[in-house]
């Protein structure tokens, strides 16, 4: 197929609806369901786009569609020119409202209760009307939403990802994890005579820690692994922050976190505990190839201000792995 065919008119951008609407939905119903038309209308449009590209996009089956090989390509293309679409009518509507608009931003953990709150309570001051929308979820699906469109940016913990080349990120500070319990615990007074209790020493108390899809999690079974200790039998998994604390507070529970999700916090308690081989790298993750919104630009400056205070804070901590 010659490329060009593409521009010659008969593509429309409801066909690109079309196809990323049945690829989300995984069915020919629940996309007309979806689009509010009818099943016929979907069928007749998915078929002009496959006349066009002169290949099948989609395989039919008694439980709905998935992609061809073809299909796939195009649904990831379909997806990127949408996003764009969306992208350049919010960015025309900031324009014409001034300083309005909105940014929506992601996170998890890292960065979620310092930088992140700073950052936007420095920008509300100088545009009150910009509306910022702040989304937690776990790192996968805050990757597959900054992808989408969904999120103008992420900020939290960066660590490599298989994302094809399709993020940027900006490294902002180096963030030890610590060991967390409440203020009391009797951990902390030492076990069995000892100032700082051995890992092993630490596995009779309950723990909170990190869902299997996280990295943080993937870094603690190293960690446990090396030392030739299992991961802690009587655990909960959880990357709720509000959850999470609670269960540290009520409890005997010890967790992984963020230092500076406890520093300022007088009811918790960070344990002497090393975990040198797990930290936490803090920055933004922004879509690559994408233009970012006005919003998005005037908080990633309030950012990188806030974390250039966090880094002075840590000292040469939080200077590690920015050279």
């Amino acid at each position: 197929m010659n490329a060009d065919r593409l521009l010659d008119g008969r593509l429309k951008l409801r066909h690109l609806v079309l196809v990323a609407t049945i690829a989300e939905q995984g069915s020919v119903v629940r996309a007309a369901e979806r689009l509010r038309v009818t099943q016929p209308v979907v069928t007749r449009g998915l078929r002009e786009l496959e006349a066009i590209l002169g290949v099948e996009l989609f395989d039919r089956g008694p439980r709905g569609v998935s992609p061809t090989i073809y299909g796939a390509v195009f649904v990831t293309h379909a997806q990127a020119v949408l996003t764009q679409v969306r992208q350049a009518g919010q960015h025309i509507a900031e324009l014409r409202a001034g300083d309005a608009g909105t940014v929506t931003v992601g996170t998890h953990l890292a960065g979620s209760n310092v930088l992140l709150p700073r950052a936007i309570a420095r920008l509300k001051r100088t545009r009150p009307g910009l509306r910022v929308i702040v989304r937690e979820s776990t790192p996968d699906m805050l990757l597959a939403d900054l992808l989408v469109g969904r999120l103008d940016l992420t900020v939290g913990r960066l660590t490599p990802g298989d994302d094809r080349g399709r993020t940027a990120q900006i490294r902002l500070y180096h963030e030890p994890v610590r060991l967390v319990t409440r203020a009391g615990h009797p951990a902390l007074s030492g076990v069995r005579g000892q100032p700082s209790p051995a890992l092993g020493e630490l596995l009779g108390y309950p723990w909170v820690l990190p869902v299997d899809q996280t990295s943080l999690r993937r870094e603690l079974e190293a960690v446990f692994s090396a030392q030739g200790l299992p991961l802690p039998a009587d655990r909960v998994e959880c990357t709720s922050m509000p959850t999470l604390r609670s269960l540290l507070l009520d409890t005997d529970a010890i967790a992984a976190l963020p230092m500076l999700i406890t520093e300022d916090d007088d009811r918790l308690a960070m344990l002497d505990t090393p975990l040198r081989s797990v930290s936490r790298l803090v920055g933004v993750t922004v879509a690559r190839n994408r233009t970012p919104s006005p919003g998005a630009d005037l908080l990633l400056e309030r950012l990188r201000e806030v974390a250039g205070e966090i880094r002075e804070r840590l000292g040469t901590t939080g200077l590690d792995m920015l050279g």
